[in-house]
């Protein structure tokens, strides 16, 4: 009898480790993945951001020193101040305008489909392809669709939007915001849909009038949307570069300074003046800045939902 209940106990333990091993079989392409394309180069960025190396000589250990030069590299204190600018306009304005369309067309209008299919597309629309058509709508010359309806209605004078310094971040302030609200406010409709209705009639029932039922019902309803929204589009502002790349990378890629993002300015020092160790340490740095904005967010939410 104690033979059988070994010999069970062996077959028990031998097919487990079958499955175990089914199960690992199909985590490791994945794990791999990570491990060679995530992992290895995050352990790599952290190392270089240490040392001094230009992608061909030998690496050498520095300290801290990537880390003063950084900061007193004007171009890098430009980058983390438009990068701020950028993120502090964007992710309100974004918010706001996602949350107001994701109301309006949860309405029963008609034809709402067109409008969240219309307001959807610039965000599943090729980059490039927006951007053109971004620079055509808002081109400095006079020709300009925005500048001629400046002039001639507004009577403004007309702007140079991109071309310009003091307005090149406006522009890509307006065309991130419009790009990007689209996705958003799918994100909301979901959220919205999720309410039940019941809540509504109650409060209407209660002599309440809209504006008491978006605040006392629809904002707390959605607060873990709200969330999840302010943090994606939150990590999303703090690495953007495509967008600043095309509306103001001009003819030959070079950002100036007042459109300068620290992505941008990472991809610069990494690969157009090859100093690694340099552009690593401004990688860490921006990763710590979105590491804390994110746990000040987490700690709001968490002080918020206790309140």
């Amino acid at each position: 009898m104690a033979a059988q209940l070994s010999a069970m106990e062996k077959n028990m333990k031998k097919r487990q480790r079958r499955r175990n091993l089914v199960a690992y079989s199909f985590i490791a392409p994945n794990f791999l993945g990570f491990a060679i394309f995530t992992l290895g180069p995050i352990v790599l960025a952290l190392l270089m951001s240490f040392a001094e190396w230009d992608g061909s000589n030998k690496m050498k250990f520095i300290g801290l020193s990537n880390f003063v030069e950084i900061f007193k590299d004007d171009r890098f204190l430009a980058s983390l101040k438009n990068t701020i600018v950028y993120s502090v306009f964007t992710v309100p304005i974004t918010l706001v305008i996602a949350l107001g369309l994701a109301i309006l067309l949860n309405q029963k209008i008609k034809g709402r489909n067109f409008f969240r299919t219309v307001t959807f597309f610039p965000y599943v629309a090729s980059l490039v392809a927006v951007a053109a058509v971004w620079n055509m709508l808002f081109t400095p010359a006079k020709g300009g669709i925005v500048n001629q309806f400046l002039m001639n209605v507004l009577h403004v004078e007309p702007l140079k939007w991109a071309a310009s310094s003091s307005t090149v971040m406006l522009t890509i302030i307006m065309f991130s915001v419009w790009k990007n609200m689209g996705y958003y406010m799918v994100i909301y409709l979901a959220g919205l849909q999720g309410i039940s209705e019941d809540l509504y009639e109650a409060a209407s029932l209660d002599g309440a009038n809209a504006w008491q039922k978006f605040r006392h019902i629809t904002v707390p309803q959605l607060k873990p949307t709200t969330f999840f929204v302010t943090i994606m589009l939150t990590i999303n502002c703090f690495k953007v570069y495509d967008i600043v790349y095309m509306l103001a990378g001009g003819s030959n890629g070079v950002v100036n300074k007042s459109a300068m993002v620290l992505v941008y300015y990472i991809y610069e020092e990494a690969f157009r003046n090859w100093k690694l160790g340099k552009a690593s340490a401004s990688a860490l740095v921006l990763f710590a800045i979105v590491l804390v904005v994110t746990l000040i967010q987490f700690k709001g939410e968490k002080n918020y939902a206790n309140d």
